[in-house]
């Protein structure tokens, strides 16, 4: 059994889906590292005609190509692909990107026995590797993809231990999602990341930032903007992570001030603003609470995890 294995969801992007695989291919030590490349067609509506001859023409190359029965969203698409996954770590890649440095797979291997030098305080085992983010085009840092609120505190450190991650840019352990359970399907856009971490943080593993592994992604520096009903699901969401893992007082908070972003992003669409209000004011009687224990509490405070929000 090979270390590594990849996981991609591609929706509607064939000329990125095909230049992701050509740069795994080209990896140091890739047909010794990577025993597979999952690689699932979320019912994209486009040909993946040459994503497929070029699977065809490289037998080599260990990838599964499957095709989703449905447009599964992001948290069933990963589902479904990470029954597919057999290797002992698991790369999340979004399809849109690549892998900037030839030395990845090797790095990635070694993150996960690293310890940040100014955390040593912290005894847990990591049990995911979030990797660095730079815009495709610019080279520059993508904010958004550091895994921390205090971009300029940490955005200049080399390694550290954090509270979430990047979803579209990470490894992570296979072994823990055998005991922490997959993504919360209930989440069909945004947030499942901070789900998934919460619990796995309540197990006693950590999350590790490391800039050894630098992934390239083709998205604007000016970013997207999302629809309104995207925000209306990430504002639910984020207010269901509070809800099922921190103490209330931070639901209330991440509910409240995730409605003025809304409005503020939206400039004041009211469209989907209500349903939303009326989705959070259910969710004390339809979600189970985690009681956060006094460990995860005190490995917060060192990460220095802004929860309010």
């Amino acid at each position: 059994m090979k270390p590594l294995s990849f996981i991609i969801i591609t929706y509607n992007r064939p000329d990125d889906a095909l230049e992701l695989l050509q740069n795994i291919a080209g990896l140091d030590e890739a047909a010794s590292l990577i025993e597979e490349i999952i690689l699932v067609n979320n019912r994209s509506v486009v040909s993946y005609n040459k994503v497929e001859d070029y699977v065809k023409d490289n037998p080599s190359l260990p990838v599964k190509y499957i095709e989703a029965p449905e447009n599964l969203g992001v948290t069933k698409g990963r589902n479904f692909a990470l029954g597919f996954a057999t290797a002992p770590i698991l790369i999340l890649l979004d399809d849109d990107a690549v892998l900037q440095n030839k030395d990845a797979l090797k790095q990635i291997l070694l993150a996960f026995e690293h310890k940040p030098a100014d955390q040593l305080t912290i005894e847990r085992e990591t049990a995911i590797v979030s990797f660095k983010v730079l815009y495709y085009d610019t080279l520059e840092m993508q904010q958004n993809g550091l895994p921390h609120k205090k971009y300029n505190r940490y955005k200049d450190k080399h390694s550290f231990y954090t509270y979430y991650y990047a979803g579209g840019a990470h490894a992570i352990k296979r072994e823990v999602l055998e005991k922490i359970g997959h993504y919360p399907e209930d989440f069909f856009y945004g947030m499942e990341e901070y789900d998934l971490a919460y619990r796995l943080l309540h197990k006693g593993y950590a999350i590790q930032y490391n800039d050894s592994i630098v992934m390239l992604h083709k998205e604007s520096p000016l970013g997207r903007k999302p629809a309104s009903e995207k925000l209306k699901m990430m504002w639910v969401n984020k207010s269901k992570v509070a809800w099922r893992h921190l103490p209330k007082m931070y639901f209330y908070s991440t509910a409240l001030l995730w409605s003025f972003q809304y409005l503020r992003v939206t400039r004041f669409n009211l469209k989907h603003y209500f349903r939303g209000w009326k989705a959070i004011a259910a969710i004390p009687k339809t979600e189970k609470r985690t009681a956060i224990t006094a460990d995860t509490r005190a490995y917060l405070r060192k990460v220095k995890a802004r929860l309010y929000y």
